[in-house]
This record gives structure tokens, sequence and C-alpha cells, in this order.
């Protein structure tokens, strides 16, 4: 390793990457590393469709410094600037004036950094990202320390001071803050800068850097039921069969370990609880749904991998299984071809790649220490930060070579994930940290379901679900309860057949609410096929759009859905709620009441309703619910006017399945409305109408 001196302050020259992207290389840097990785290619040409930018001022002023600790990276910070992102975060949204230690792990308890979805990538209120690309727990000081000032004269009288506890522990304004990056064992390091102008195109070309945003089928953004842990074969199609008899609408079930032979670690093969899966996904596919299983990737040794894998895993074991080593391209194709022989090619829609993060701090902890060895040569650090991206690197292959696009979940990613569909959540279940990790994951190329599992009451149960049914994945997680919670949210109740006396109340308040999901469908997947597009995320905290608006900065309960909604979730024991609304009018979704921006607002929050609100000017899209989506069906839309000028919005059609709009087939379905009448034009080669507009409706 490179070692300087304490007094030396080294710089490297910033190099253009693609249009708005600049690279600063600083000493030498590792090999594995997150670009070393992409399998997505930079999406060139749509970062030249972005606005033009300059290289942002604090790529001029980039030093750095190695030491036997690492490389520490010193950049300039505004006195005005805030910084957000640094990956999934639970605890906060804004990052300014923080240390985080980005770090793999599963019970990110403390505001420290700590994530199953660290990212080192940040974004600035004054119109720039930065990128460090990295697999080390890197450490960041995001404007909490500064230099030693000049010495001043101090007099006698003026020396003692008495400090409170008050005084000790208060926050303080610095009078020169710098942002500090620590690199820890890394003899250097690539720093990546994005342009804006703003924060909002700084962010649209990471995610456009990382390969462009994701598409997920249409039927990943209906509603998903993950199924009671000891359910079997029989007991899936019952439940099956219930949401359809009581018309709850549902494209997904999930099923929990049980269905393997072995499970801590995993076999991959299914246990005799299933007996006929062909059968199984035959029959649920009958009713409209798909099946996702449950899986993490440590390989038990009955598996038909485990011979295969032996020699390419770590040095440790995890729940007794090996843990392979994804680094290598060998190790990928043996995985993915195993789940595309055994699932993928039988119907199998997609996985849930579970405990692929890391635990230190639980009773028991369970997964590969940092000090493992990896056949690439990775060692167990750099290996938590990159597992769960490389670990949906090798489930896409799988469904890529079958042209189909997967309905996951995950519970671990990193950076230039943009392009992966699988969706994180957690074991941990705060409804206001959950809230958080809708608008931090939209900040880092991240989507984050808030899923519905253990509640406390029926109140509960519904704030819950309604946040869920406004987020990247609408799931309810049935793993510890034989019947769905609104049937009886008390656990041991739940499994002795016990219901609530009013549940079939409950119960309708609930289908109510998947129905709103259904009926904004084609709204969000047109969202994202814009962040495919654009790398604009269809869920973000209000800062991404309106960073000059320094009262957004705080708010870490309010998020923009898609180019026309902003969602306020409302909380157990809240009957109302303030909402601060940003420049321009606004229209409550289910009253029409205007509201100005540039003011805080007390919204009333019924139990039945979640607060959300629509953009002046916009024309919001509504589809009359569906009971799934299944492959090729057609939706009947209203459209809602609101404001006096309408700006013009669009719909995605495609096949809502394969890869085939990579290549083109696919429509942009214009709507616009002029002279007091709306119009339907189509741009595109999709020969198919999935989209039929039955009404127009002034807000």
């Amino acid at each position: 390793m490179m070692i300087s001196s304490a007094q030396d302050q080294l710089s490297g020259k910033p190099e253009p990457v693609a249009a708005g992207v600049w690279r600063i290389r600083l000493g030498i840097p590792e090999a594995a590393v997150p670009t070393a990785f992409r399998r997505q290619p930079i999406q060139t040409e749509a970062l030249g469709q972005l606005p033009g930018t300059a290289l942002p001022a604090t790529g001029c002023s980039v030093t750095f410094k190695l030491s036997q600790r690492g490389v520490l990276v010193r950049l300039p910070m505004a006195p005005d600037e805030h910084l957000f992102g640094m990956g999934l975060q639970l605890k906060s949204v804004d990052q300014t004036g923080k240390k985080r230690q980005l770090r793999v792990n599963s019970d990110p308890v403390a505001d420290t950094g700590d994530s199953h979805a660290p990212v080192p990538f940040f974004l600035s209120t004054r119109g720039y990202g930065v990128l460090v690309d990295t697999a080390r727990y890197a450490n960041f000081w995001l404007g909490s320390h500064q230099s030693p000032p000049d010495p001043i004269e101090v007099k006698a009288d003026e020396s003692a001071v008495s400090t409170t506890t008050d005084e000790l522990y208060a926050a303080r304004a610095l009078e020169k803050r710098e942002i500090l990056i620590e690199v820890p064992s890394a003899p250097g390091v690539d720093i990546y800068l994005f342009g804006g102008p703003d924060m909002r195109t700084a962010l649209q070309r990471y995610n456009l850097f990382s390969g462009g945003g994701c598409l997920p089928p249409m039927r990943a953004l209906g509603f998903w039921y993950r199924l009671f842990g000891p359910s079997t074969q029989d007991a899936v199609m019952r439940l099956a069969r219930e949401f359809r008899e009581r018309e709850i609408p549902c494209d997904i079930l999930g099923i929990e370990p049980g269905w393997q032979t072995h499970a801590y670690s995993c076999s991959f093969v299914w246990s005799n609880r299933f007996p006929e899966p062909d059968r199984l996904v035959e029959e649920t596919k009958a009713l409209g749904y798909g099946i996702n299983l449950w899986e993490h990737a440590f390989v038990h040794p009955t598996s038909p991998l485990y011979p295969e894998l032996r020699c390419h895993a770590g040095d440790w074991a995890v729940w007794g299984g090996l843990v392979p080593d994804f680094a290598q391209p060998e190790t990928r194709r043996i995985f993915a071809d195993y789940h595309l022989r055994q699932f993928v090619s039988k119907g199998i829609a997609g996985f849930k790649l579970d405990e692929c993060d890391n635990s230190d701090f639980i009773r028991s902890p369970w997964s590969f220490p940092e000090c493992s060895r990896f056949p690439s040569g990775l060692d167990g650090e750099q290996m938590h930060s990159l597992f769960g991206v490389l670990y949906q690197q090798a489930i896409t292959v799988a469904f890529r070579s079958q042209n189909r696009r997967e309905c996951g979940e995950v519970r671990s990613s990193h950076a230039l994930a943009a392009p992966y569909s699988s969706v994180l959540y957690s074991d941990l279940y705060d409804h206001r940290d959950f809230a958080r990790g809708v608008l931090t994951a939209g900040l880092s190329g991240l989507l984050w379901c808030p899923e519905v599992r253990q509640c406390e009451s029926t109140e509960d149960l519904i704030r819950r679900m309604q946040l869920a049914m406004l987020s990247p994945q609408a799931l309810i997680n049935g793993w510890m309860i034989r019947n769905p919670p609104w049937k009886q949210v008390e656990i041991e109740k739940n499994n002795a057949d016990s219901f609530a006396p009013e549940w079939e109340k409950i119960e309708n308040i609930c289908r109510d609410l998947v129905q709103l999901r259904m009926r904004l469908i084609p709204y969000l997947y047109a969202a994202f096929a814009t962040y495919r597009r654009t790398g604009l995320p269809p869920f973000r905290p209000l800062v991404v759009d309106y960073p000059g608006d320094a009262r957004v900065y705080p708010l870490d309960d309010i998020f923009l859905v898609g180019p026309s909604l902003l969602v306020a979730p409302a909380f157990v024991g809240q009957r109302e709620r303030p909402v601060y609304f940003p420049e321009g009018t606004w229209h409550c979704f289910w009253t029409g009441e205007r509201f100005e921006g540039g003011q805080d607002v007390v919204i009333p929050a019924p139990l039945e309703r979640i607060p959300i609100f629509v953009r002046d000017n916009s024309l919001l899209p509504l589809a009359r619910p569906l009971s799934h989506c299944a492959d090729g069906a057609i939706f009947d839309m209203d459209v809602r006017v609101y404001g006096k000028s309408p700006a013009p919005a669009f719909l995605w059609e495609d096949d809502g399945v394969s890869f085939d709009h990579e290549r083109g087939a696919f429509n942009e379905v214009v709507l616009e409305w002029k002279n007091e009448a709306g119009f339907v034009t189509r741009n595109g080669a999709y020969a198919t109408h999935r989209y039929r507009i039955m009404s127009w409706e002034k807000a």
C-alpha cells in the first residue's frame, strides 16, 4: 500500500465518463468494487437527453490522504447544503451533520448508517451526487466536523466555561463544514460525480449510470400475500380460492420455508408438504396467481447444488450450509441454471431472497464473518456488501433466459441496483421506520416494501395496509398466521380460528384498500417505465422535486408517487395530521378540496382513508379494479382531470411480462385534455391495446 505522510494532500483529475458523469481516481482502487460487477450497461443515450451540466464545483476540490487505515477523502460543503441518500435508511432521511458507517446489518436499530442496503451514494441540495465505488464498510462524516480554527486571543476572565449537559449534546453550527469519507483497508478509491443542474437530475444520472431503473412485470404491482409458514399444498389452494370467492384482488402468493425438505440452510427441493408442485403452479395459474418461493442462498449438504458448489464457496458455513461465491461467474451460472431447470421453466413467478444481508448484534449471529475468504479473492466484508446484488443477478439470469421478468423480493442490496426489480424488506417492524424506508430507498436506486405482518390492533392493520398499498410492493406477510389478518390480528386467536366479531366489516375496509391499489396499477406501471427510461424513481421524498424549499428537508413521512400524487400516511392514534404542501396547488384525492402550496395544513385522516393529494393540472388515469393482472389483461380506465390546463399524461403499454419492450414492442399511450375534451394517441409498435378509456371526469 502507498502510505503518505499526514501532511500530504493529493488530488485526482476529474475524467468524463458519460454525459454529466465524471470519475476521480484517488490512489489505486481495489478490484472488488460495485462497478466491477455491473451487468447492465450505462444508459449513455438517456444520459445525453438530460439537461446539460458542468462539472460540480466540489469536483475541483476533492483531496485525499493514504495511510495505514486506508484512504481518507475530503470534499468541501457549503453552509446551506443538505445531504440525502446513503441507501436504505430507516431512522432518518436528511443525513446532514451525521456520521454514517455503511455496514450491512439486518438489525439497524440505531441511526448509525447500518442497513439492509447501505449504498455509498449521496445527493446534495446544491445539485450534484457522489458515488464512492467501494464494497468496504466506509465511514462518512457528512458535515459533522471541521478543522481546528485559527488561534484567537482569550481574555483571562473568559477562559473558565461552565458546560451543561444540554450544551454538551446540543447541535452545533459549524463555520466551515466538510464531507469526510474514510474507506478502510483500501489503497485508493474511485469517486463518481453526477451533475445536475439540480438534485432530481443528479439522481436520474446515478440511476442511468447504474443501467436504468427497473420495469417489473405488471402483476408484481398487484397485491401479494405470503402464506402461513406451515402451509401445505392444499392450504395454498384453499386460500387462493377464498380470495377469489370473497373478491379480494390478489396476484402473487408467497410460500414460506416449509416448501423445502431443508430450509436453514436450503435444499432447494420440494418437501412432502407439496407432493405435486407442478400441479400447484398450474392450478394457481388458472386462478390468476403467480407463485413466489422463499429461499436463501446458503446450500445444505443434501441439496443437489452442494457437490457442484463445494469448490465455489467461502471458508465458513452458515446454518451448516455453503456460502456461494457469487463474485465468480461460474457460481452464478450454476445457481441460475438450477433455478431455471427446477423452478423458472415450470412457471414459478419469483423468489424471496432472504437473509442475504448480515447479523451481528442479535442473540445468535448467523451470517459469515468479515474475516471469511472466498475463491474469487473477496473477503467477508466485501462479500457482505455485494452479496445481495450478486444474488439478484443470478436469479435475473434464470428469468431472462426465459424472456420473463421476475416478481421478487430481497433482503439486501447495494450500489448500482436500480435495474433489479426485487423489493427490499425487513424483520424489524416500526411503522414510521417503514414509511422512512419508502423515502430513503428512492434516493439510491432501491425499492422498499413496508409489508404488513405483526399488527397490534385492527387500527394498526388498516394504517399499515394503507402505506403498503401506496408503496413499491403491496404485500401482507401472513407467515405467522393461519388466516388473513382482517379475520383476527391476535396471532394465537387467529391460529385457533377464533375470529373477531366484526371481521367481515374489517375485510371490507381491507378489500377497498386493495382495490385502490388495483386502480393505480396502470399509473404505477407508467411511473416505472419512466424510471427505466429516465432514471426518475417512482417513489421519492419531496426534496428530490423541491430541493430549493428548505421546509421539505426534515419531512420523513410524506412522499411523491409518480408524476402527480403526494401521499401522507397516517399512523395509529391519528385522526388528523399536518401536511406540508410544496409549491403549486394540490387537490384532495377523496374530496377534491384544493390546497395552496407553501403552507402546513392539518388534514383529516379518518381510519378508512389515507391522505392522498393530486398535483394541479394533472390527468390521473384510474383503472376499474380487476381481480388480478392476468397476462394480456385489458384495463377499463377513467381519467380524472385536475386544473384548467392539465399537462399530457401517458401510460405504458406492452405485454407486461417479457423483455420484448427492450426491442421496441411497446406503446406510449398519450392522454390529453383540449377544449374540454379528452384525446388518446398511441406511439409505438405494440399491436394490442390494453387500455380502454371509458370516461373523462373533471375533478
